[in-house]
């Protein structure tokens, strides 16, 4: 098939290079100069794991095209893919500006029959007022279809995610939108949900609040743990082999972020109080996560008495490991806060530091972790990315004015750090002589 995508941002590309890889012909458009330039010279914008050579070897072969002209790209094909970005907007509510700016150049521009369908994240019913924004711009009474086909791709696994999905969720309303759809994913072999669209639209936002939702709520038992001397990781582990449950998602640790989870639990909630819908379970996740985030400065202004000429390193600035994405990321808001209280900041990431320094130019950015602790009060592991696993641990000690190791992501082992010397903290983990005696 031909395939034309639209918005080539982290979506976009991922899913214009997997269509690609697949065998489909496939142009990637985007409205930024400097990123198709980019994209043709065979160089990826976002990192990735194996992105960057899947474009690049589709792009030689002639499969995947990358182009800034939006009527290029509705004329390319007769399946259109929208995966322009839709972020918050102050009151949560999503903003669909961009979505509505290609439903009207589509309305302005096809001259025959279009599958158009819903990529990026929406709230439910969007399809409904899209239909309108195009035919309102419409010239003629050319058919057309809408389609939902919400995107679950994780970053750092977003290839994997695509080629082999554990569901793929169509929402229809027509008989040839749908066998078009399913003859397009029919050769991943994968469980395969078709629903009307606003189940569809639907779907995507309630999976990524219930996801939230786990994580708030074990982080919820972890201050729970800390007050009673239990410890988070065996709680969790207890709760989560309940085949109901499972162990996916319940982690504790000092909150989510990201592009998704804070951006859809928003809309989530703007969406139920537009419908007189208040939705307090939700509420209540965003306020855990909320307060999750500043854990870390809570408990050192406590070891330290004052933050205020301290020098506090940081492991990990992107929102997740494999990734260089920093939206939403507690890294950021925690360099933040520090610099606010008057502390200084050493930060190292493998990947993210270079898009970190033009949002927090002002700290020092270290060639590796073990120059990110040196002269350090503190250390907090925020992101965790495989190195600091395999840290000389001793060394990183040693360079360390006081060797206090606040790890926000319970990614350490505590006994180990704690018999090297450092001064350990977790998130709802057992203190050591409690540790030892249930061993």
């Amino acid at each position: 098939m031909k395939i034309s995508i639209i918005g080539s941002g982290y979506v976009g590309l991922v899913t214009g290079a997997c269509f690609a890889e697949l065998g489909h012909q496939v142009l990637c458009m985007d409205d930024n100069p400097q990123k198709i330039a980019f994209l043709n010279t065979g160089k990826v914008p976002i990192y990735e794991p194996g992105l960057e050579p899947l474009i690049k070897a589709n792009a030689e072969e002639g499969r995947l095209l990358f182009s800034t002209n939006i009527q290029e790209a509705i004329n390319y094909s007769d399946l259109i893919f929208i995966c322009v970005g839709t972020p918050p907007k102050e009151n949560g509510e999503t903003d669909l500006s961009a979505i509505e700016v290609v439903g009207k150049r589509i309305g302005e521009t096809i001259k025959s029959y279009k599958l158009i369908v819903e990529k990026s994240t929406v709230p439910v019913e969007t399809a409904k007022w899209l239909e309108k924004t195009i035919r309102t711009s419409l010239r003629g009474t050319l058919e057309f279809d809408l389609a939902s086909n919400p995107e679950f791709l994780r970053e750092g696994n977003a290839i994997h995610d695509f080629m082999h999905p554990d569901r793929i969720v169509l929402g229809v309303s027509s008989e040839r939108a749908g066998s078009t759809l399913v003859k397009l994913y029919e050769p991943l072999n994968a469980p395969l949900l078709m629903t009307d669209i606003e189940s569809a639209e639907l779907i995507k936002h309630a999976s990524n609040a219930f996801l939230a939702m786990k994580i708030s709520f074990i982080n919820a038992v972890a201050e729970v743990c800390e007050k009673t001397g239990a410890d988070v990781m065996k709680v969790a582990k207890g709760v989560g082999l309940d085949a109901r449950i499972g162990t996916a998602f319940l982690n504790a640790g000092i909150g989510y972020g990201g592009a998704c989870f804070p951006k859809d639990l928003d809309a989530f909630i703007h969406l139920a109080s537009e419908l007189d819908i208040d939705f307090k379970l939700l509420k209540s996740v965003k306020e855990i996560n909320d307060r999750q985030r500043t854990l870390s400065l809570t408990k050192l202004k406590k070891l330290l008495s004052s933050l205020s000429q301290k020098q506090i390193g940081i492991w990990g600035l992107s929102f997740k490991p494999h990734t260089d994405d920093l939206r939403g990321a507690v890294a950021l808001s925690t360099i933040q806060a520090l610099l606010r209280e008057g502390a200084s900041v050493r930060a190292y990431d493998p990947v993210a530091m270079e898009n970190a320094k033009s949002q927090i130019p002002s700290i020092y950015y270290a060639k590796d972790p073990y120059d990110a602790a040196t002269g350090c009060d503190a250390v907090i592991l925020a992101t965790e990315w495989p190195i600091f696993k395999q840290l000389n641990f001793l060394t990183v000690k040693k360079s360390m004015r006081r060797p206090i190791l606040f790890d926000g992501r319970n990614f350490l082992n505590p006994l180990r750090m704690i018999d090297l010397g450092f001064e350990y903290h977790g998130v709802g983990r057992t203190p050591l002589a409690r540790m030892n005696a249930a061993l």
